[in-house]
């Protein structure tokens, strides 16, 4: 039976770190905030300095973004929309040697929902 979208999620949970959001709040300011959502979705509103680097492209693009050059034993903070996105892509990093990498559970939409500041990013 093949695998679900879910599954693949599931399975990287199991790998990976997830915070919680008094955990990334103590991250905003101190760590690489990685935005990992399309940018149509980063466009509406974002974590504080977030950078957006969509899942599609993360592996490719991650390298030569100056805010994560040079980082990989940086503690960076992943989301997305509700923590799917984000769980792979910090599996994603970590296979990649970003060992610190973590993913905000319950991402964007239980961050926003609980009254937490978003800023909305500069049109590029």
């Amino acid at each position: 039976m093949p695998l679900t979208p879910m599954d693949l999620v599931a399975a990287a949970k199991q790998h990976i770190k997830e915070v919680n959001l008094e955990e990334a709040k103590a991250l905003i300011g101190k760590a690489p905030i990685l935005d990992v959502r399309e940018p149509a979705e980063y466009a509406g509103g974002a974590l504080p300095g977030a950078v957006n680097i969509p899942r599609g492209v993360l592996e490719f693009k991650i390298d030569s973004h100056p805010a994560f050059q040079n980082r990989r034993d940086a503690e960076i903070l992943v989301y997305c929309q509700t923590g799917g996105r984000s769980a792979l892509a910090t599996e994603a990093l970590r296979k990649l040697g970003y060992e610190n990498a973590v993913s905000l559970a319950g991402g964007f939409k239980l961050w926003q929902e609980s009254g937490r500041p978003v800023e909305t990013p500069p049109s590029s």
